[in-house]
């Protein structure tokens, strides 16, 4: 290593932490930005894990059947395996679903609306 670059890494340093209370310093209420943020991912969690979890449903019930269709009890055990996986991805991705607003909740100290 240069001697530039061992004096510039303590200096680079020294910089972002003079400059880190100003890069995360907000105007206004912040208790506010965050239960609004909060809210935003509840809301996007209610948007998107439903909709995931039907798709993964419908996958796992296609790679089933298709897995059947073959005569190799190998090939049938692999699509076996994978259709249960994507049956118990969109079980968890349900309860993850239902339990966010309570768990986002709990963060934020305040109900947190999903709608």
């Amino acid at each position: 290593m240069s001697p530039h670059r061992a004096s510039a890494i303590p200096l680079l340093i020294l910089c972002s932490l003079m400059l880190s209370p100003a890069l995360f310093a907000q105007t206004g209420n912040a208790v506010a930005y965050l239960e609004s943020a909060l809210q935003d991912i509840c809301l996007q969690i209610q948007n998107l894990i439903p909709t995931a979890s039907m798709l993964l449903v419908v996958l796992g019930s296609v790679l089933y059947g298709g897995a059947q269709l073959f005569g190799n009890a190998e090939i049938r055990a692999k699509g076996s395996v994978w259709a249960t996986s994507c049956i118990t991805g969109a079980i968890l991705g349900l309860i993850i679903a239902t339990v966010a607003p309570d768990i986002l909740s709990q963060l934020a100290g305040t109900t947190v609306a999903c709608y």
